[in-house]
């Protein structure tokens, strides 16, 4: 605001409900939220919530920036907080959640043929900054082999010489996973520029759901982060550009970046192909995971799973960003999904593109050859119950 006489220069929304401190400092706007015990770092050019901390205190009220810390009052506890906002840690996991999975596929055979020959593949889930085994992995059947693709995805192969119908066959994996929320701290200015030789050529390469040389996808990345230099922005812009131009819409299929784009809407998958597509037309390294998903409860069921991207940033390495869960109203819950994911998933594939085993799929693919006429039937479904 013009301190002269009182005009409004430049205005953008609140990151949360209920704001109460702001200062600045360290070149950014920092506030604090009382509903929802947080205090953000803001950009001051765009309005973009760039970093989020858990607020010291239950009610957040005013905020000061004293000598590179920031200075945070809280009314219920009458206390005066001194504030870290720089140290080593690039990230924090926290709500730890232990469960035991069942995940399940079943190929059944139906008509007057019969299946030659059957493949199953299934993502063989590994150790994650915030993922953590806690034994052996238990198949259902016993894996013809243990594969590795162009990815470096582990996948277990299991292999069925027929199918008669009406004959049904029954693959799966039990584990017990500790899954965590996981937060990353990341300030622009610390971002690098040296991208890894084997990093730039598998995860900044085309690909047929990516079409990264459309003339959509460099018009985008041309209009919305053409002038940026920084791989933290570039990315940031992009990723704003999607959550502002798309709608949730689960039709089937997976179509290609620009016809998902040019249309509005999108799955998870379809989502995840538009921004690794603009990511990677923008230079910036880009891949996919996949999860199974705990649905609402804990022990719950689920046959939908998600995928989401994850963002190579130098000095950082890789980031989650989930431009779908992203698409929220808030400036808060958009920066949320931008370096950070939940306590719900266990991520059993990375993937850059399409892979030998599993193609564009995640967590199993099945194929199979036919022999007259024959249909076949295959769901995969996720169990998960809790450990005490």
């Amino acid at each position: 605001i013009d301190p002269g006489d009182g005009t409004t220069i430049v205005s953008f929304r609140a990151p949360a409900g209920d704001p109460r401190g702001m200062v600045f400092g360290g070149g950014y706007l920092w506030c604090s939220d009382r509903i929802k015990d947080q205090i953000y770092m803001i950009d001051p050019r765009s309005g973009h919530v760039v970093l989020i901390l858990d607020a010291p205190g239950k009610f957040a009220w005013g905020l000061a920036w004293k000598d590179g810390r920031l200075l945070c009052a809280d009314y219920q506890d009458d206390a005066v907080y001194a504030l870290v906002v720089r140290d080593a840690e690039i990230y924090r996991t926290y709500d730890a959640r232990r469960a035991e999975i069942d995940f399940t596929t079943e190929i059944a055979a139906a008509g007057e043929g019969a299946v030659a020959s059957l493949d199953v593949f299934y993502a063989v889930p590994g150790e994650r900054p915030n993922q953590r085994m806690l034994g052996p992995i238990e198949y259902a059947g016993l894996p013809a082999s243990i594969e590795t693709d162009r990815w470096g995805q582990k996948v277990a192969a299991f292999h069925f010489a027929s199918l008669a119908p009406p004959q049904t066959v029954e693959v799966g994996m039990r584990l017990r996973l500790e899954t965590s929320a996981i937060r990353y701290f990341i300030y622009p200015e610390n971002v690098g520029t040296e991208i890894p030789a084997d990093i730039r050529k598998g995860y900044l390469a085309d690909g047929m759901k990516y079409d990264i040389n459309n003339p959509t996808i460099r018009r985008i990345v041309s209009e919305t982060a053409g002038a940026e230099k920084n791989l933290y922005w570039r990315a940031r812009l992009l990723y704003q550009y999607v959550i502002d131009h798309m709608e949730y819409l689960l039709a089937g299929g997976w179509n290609t970046a620009p016809t998902v784009l040019s249309r509005g809407n999108g799955s998870c998958s379809e989502y995840t192909f538009s921004y690794i597509a603009l990511c990677r037309a923008a230079g910036v390294p880009a891949r996919y995971v996949g999860s199974l998903v705990v649905r609402g409860d804990d022990a719950s069921y689920d046959d939908v799973f998600h995928r989401w991207c994850e963002i190579y940033l130098p000095g950082y390495g890789w980031i989650p960003v989930d431009a779908n869960a992203g698409d929220r109203e808030s400036p808060a819950e958009q920066a949320a999904a931008f370096g950070g994911i939940g306590n719900r998933y266990l991520v059993t594939t990375e993937g850059g593109g399409s892979s030998e085993y599993l193609d564009w799929n995640y967590n199993a693919q099945t194929r199979w050859e036919a022999i007259g006429k024959c249909r076949v039937r295959v769901e995969s479904t996720a169990e998960w119950e809790p450990i005490e």
